[in-house]
């Protein structure tokens, strides 16, 4: 009786565990036999796997439990060949081609449904701008400018039609666990108000998901480096390996804090204007206090050389995980800001004429 007692109560329990929600990938991929396929996603910057299979005739399954929804990659090891979909707790089957598995048929998942939908909706767009950018190409290769400029003024205007699209799909799919990914790409034009109302409307579940909680401390991040709020002080070190706080370069009438990095190329083409700024107003006040976002010391330092920047640079040498560009909410560079004498941030994100205009308008009082 104790043992018919305690095989009813297993198997209660081994039915309730196999009924948690959790998620089940069958997989058909011609020409794929005995090849291991590789389930991965990625989690705080480093690449995960979540699951491994071996295809026999082409067919496979994988089964696991996700914590949300959200977009992984299917490859096929010892093979370039891979795509990439959003999975979630659910039955999801993958039919495809192994030379062609980027456009494999997945279903069974609502968020990579909504994917599909957007991508839809926006490639009459996609299409349009790209030609547009073989059209430029095309220009150029001629030196056309003035086709140039036309075809510029035209690729502004689709990207502005591709913003109000996702502005409308972000709109209309408050529940969809891909509307985040769309909000985190508007967030780069948003103002931090703007990010907090766009997140707020957000269905309560996907609101709880990191790149969420992530948009949340952006804009949290954005409203504390304002104009007109105190610049936030960090600390990092020199070239020399010497710690170098911000708040111990402020004091001249203004400091430029200058985030850059010898890889970008748009920075390294503003630092002639920086030199600029700071050899005719150095004298008068003027102060630049560089970070870099670079991930090698031989880089950094040759960068400087070369480009004549002679003020005072700071790095942990950890490319986009700088600690400092986090605090300032910095997610493109060039980025700048421009403090007074009390480490008041009184402009930002100065460029060629305008930072040269601004300093002297201060200065030249």
């Amino acid at each position: 009786m104790k043992r018919f007692f305690y095989l009813i109560v297993l198997a209660a329990f081994v039915a309730a565990c196999s009924s948690e929600p959790h998620f089940v990938v069958k997989a058909n991929i011609e020409g794929s036999d005995s090849l291991t396929f590789v389930l991965q996603k990625r989690e705080a910057g480093k690449v995960v796997s979540i699951d491994t299979a071996i295809s026999k005739n082409g067919v496979f399954k994988m089964e696991g439990k996700i914590d949300y929804p959200q977009q992984v990659m299917l490859i096929a090891l010892n093979n370039r060949n891979r795509t990439s979909f959003y999975l979630e707790n659910a039955e999801i089957t993958i039919t495809g081609k192994l030379d062609s598995l980027t456009t494999a048929k997945i279903t069974g998942s609502k968020s990579q449904d909504d994917y599909k939908s957007y991508l839809d909706l926006n490639k009459p767009l996609a299409d349009k701008y790209q030609t547009l950018v073989s059209t430029y190409q095309a220009a150029r290769t001629s030196n056309d400018t003035a086709q140039m400029r036309t075809i510029r003024d035209e690729a502004v205007g689709v990207e502005k039609e591709m913003t109000e699209l996702q502005k409308e799909f972000v709109k209309n799919n408050p529940a969809s666990y891909f509307t985040p990914t769309l909000i985190r790409s508007l967030a780069l034009d948003m103002t931090p108000e703007e990010i907090e109302a766009a997140v707020a409307a957000l269905d309560t579940n996907v609101a709880k998901i990191p790149v969420v909680i992530d948009l949340k401390t952006r804009a949290a991040a954005m409203k504390a480096v304002a104009i007109g709020q105190k610049a936030p002080d960090f600390t990092l070190n020199d070239v020399n390996g010497n710690p170098v706080s911000l708040s111990s370069k402020i004091g001249p009438k203004l400091l430029l804090v200058d985030f850059w990095a010898a890889w970008c190329g748009p920075c390294r083409r503003e630092n002639p204007n920086v030199v600029k700024v700071y050899n005719e107003f150095n004298k008068k006040g003027f102060d630049v206090f560089g970070v870099s976002l670079d991930q090698t010391k031989e880089d950094w330092v040759k960068a400087i050389a070369d480009d004549k920047l002679t003020w005072t640079h700071v790095s942990d040498l950890k490319y986009w995980d700088n600690a400092a560009a986090k605090l300032y909410a910095v997610n493109s560079i060039p980025a700048n800001f421009l403090l007074d004498e009390t480490g008041t941030i009184i402009a930002r994100n100065l460029r060629e004429d305008a930072l040269y205009n601004k300093v002297k308008e201060v200065l030249g009082k």
